[in-house]
């Protein structure tokens, strides 16, 4: 049994649905950054699709290319909000304007 393209895009808008809900109610830092990496992924799942429905590679190696950006913001993003939990446990979105200079 094999599952059409259609199944796979809608299992990514449903995705990205998730994400982008979780990353507009959500005030928790982590947690909009887990719905961004979530956000990420859906649009791959995207890109493998529609690499698959087309018969094109080029789509495959844009998904290499989102997943080191990926792998950067995690290394970033994860190393600002751990510096900002260890100062402020409590800290939300709306405390970021502590990284004005």
């Amino acid at each position: 049994m094999t599952l059409g393209g259609t199944w796979y895009l809608a299992l990514a808008a449903v995705l990205f649905s998730i994400g982008a809900v979780g990353l507009l109610v959500r005030r928790s830092v982590l947690v909009m950054f887990m719905c961004i990496e979530l956000m990420l992924n859906a649009v791959n799942l995207t890109f493998v699709t529609f690499s698959r429905m087309l018969g094109d590679i080029n789509g495959q190696s844009l998904v290499f290319f989102v997943l080191v950006v990926a792998a950067a913001e995690v290394v970033v993003g994860l190393g600002i909000i751990v510096s900002i939990f260890r100062r402020r446990p409590d800290a939300t979105a709306d405390d970021l304007n502590i990284l004005k200079g």
